[in-house]
């Protein structure tokens, strides 16, 4: 059989002929990993596909089944869908292995069989792990099986309705000539996977580890094969669980589901506010509160500043919660807008609950939380700041404002200072306070 030598960079799936110390395509160094391919056969003619109007195609339904998880349901958009293949990405420990087990026991406590394809571990970790999770139907089979080529029969026997592997990193296809979690190992195993699911209305569950950049592992290409990725987010030292969509073929991405690790696994998050805010109110500077939207979700944030002298070092800008180039350039604003001398200040940024935002209309809150810490003044009791702060110290308007005062307002919150864009809705009980730039907050601050 005729072989042949490519490099295959390990980032974008770039392919060459010889080895490079850095990737043409995407710029990174020492990501080209040497494959051994096995030339493919000559392909058969095939019949031509003939052209259709897209008036002409029937509108089937999307049948979705229940996971049940309600959580993991609302960010795949109702549910799973037959046939499709879902990419689960988190960090080491985060607690994949333990939410698709429930997921498991969930489905086949509606009586549909589910396979359980366990690459990474035996078959005794899995069933400790199920114990202390309270895992026991038998409508779960588990295989500890790395070869793909064996799936098959395991569907033909069991015949089940979902199938998850754990990971895909560590099943390989003998037929390739490589590692298990090499760039062709993935490709083969995944496409071959997306053929028996599309072929039988399987659903395949597969978990994918995630490099120290959070990407998951392998060519950006093994995402591009996939119905749905999704991102289990959070920190070990905190129980809070984030699941985010980054796609999705059949619904939106915008939704997330918010998940609490605990002593029998995963449980859904029905009170947001318990994990991101204290139970009350602290009576000390540096803390503010805040709102972020998450898919169609307004959550309230406490966000927590300290700002104090740097002496001769150089000033630290350290944030958990948020980018630290986030807080640096807020804190440059603050600088040059308000005339506070942070530059000989180090400043340090919490968001509570272990939290990750990327939603802008944070910004306001993070700038009063600085400036409240750096003052040592308290804000108000009761006060919440939305909005997007411009590099000119300009508060600039947020989305889904109406969505947050609602959210403000079922709190039990009494005043919220907005960015100025127009008719704001009607909120009883919620004095609403429309400000422009960022100075403006100085005197809400001093008159608590």
């Amino acid at each position: 059989m005729k072989v042949s030598n490519l490099y295959i960079c390990s980032n974008c799936a770039y392919e060459n002929s010889k080895w490079l110390g850095k990737c043409p395509s995407c710029g990174m160094w020492n990501t080209m990993q040497e494959e051994i391919r096995a030339a493919q056969p000559t392909q058969t003619a095939r019949r031509r596909v003939e052209a259709v109007s897209l008036q002409d195609i029937p509108l089937n339904e999307v049948r979705r089944t229940g996971s049940g998880i309600g959580e993991l349901d609302r960010v795949l958009g109702g549910g799973t869908v037959p046939g499709s293949v879902i990419l689960l990405g988190g960090n080491p420990g985060i607690g994949k292995s333990t939410l698709l087990l429930q997921v498991a026991q969930s489905i086949a406590r509606q009586g549909e069989p589910v396979l359980y394809l366990c690459g990474e571990e035996s078959l005794q970790q899995i069933r400790l792990r199920a114990i202390r999770l309270g895992v026991d139907s038998p409508g779960i089979f588990l295989a500890a099986e790395q070869n793909l080529e064996f799936l098959a029969e395991y569907i033909e026997k069991i015949k089940p309705t979902n199938v998850i592997i754990d990971s895909i990193q560590a099943v390989y296809c003998s037929e390739v000539s490589s590692i298990p979690g090499s760039v062709a190992q993935l490709r083969e195993c995944t496409a071959r996977i997306t053929e028996i699911a599309k072929s039988s209305g399987i659903t395949f569950f597969l978990i994918g580890h995630v490099t120290k950049e959070g990407v998951i592992a392998g060519p950006k290409v093994l995402e591009h094969m996939v119905d749905v990725v999704l991102s289990f987010e959070g920190e070990k030292s905190f129980s809070f669980r984030m699941l985010r969509g980054a796609k999705n073929r059949f619904g939106s991405t915008d939704e997330v589901g918010l998940l609490e690790m605990g002593p029998v696994g995963l449980s859904e998050v029905l009170d947001p506010a318990s994990i991101f805010l204290s139970a009350e109110t602290a009576l000390t500077s540096g803390t503010a509160i805040t709102t972020s939207v998450e898919g169609s979700r307004p959550l309230l944030i406490e966000v927590q500043a300290l700002v104090s002298a740097s002496g001769p070092n150089y000033p630290k800008r350290m944030a958990a919660g948020i980018d630290q180039n986030r807080l640096a350039l807020i804190a440059a604003v603050l600088e040059k807008r308000l005339g506070f001398h942070l530059s000989a200040c180090d400043v340090f940024l919490k968001i509570a609950g272990g939290v990750f935002l990327r939603d802008p209309s944070v910004d306001f809150g993070i700038a009063a939380a600085i400036i409240s810490s750096h003052l040592d003044e308290v804000i108000p009791a009761g006060t919440v700041f939305i909005g997007e702060l411009g590099l000119s110290g300009q508060i600039r308007p947020v989305t889904c404002l109406e969505l947050r005062l609602k959210e403000i307002a079922k709190m039990g919150y009494s005043r919220v200072v907005v960015p100025k864009q127009g008719r704001l809705p009607a909120m009883a009980d919620l004095n609403c306070i429309e400000v422009q730039t960022i100075d403006e907050i100085l005197e809400l601050i001093r008159e608590g």
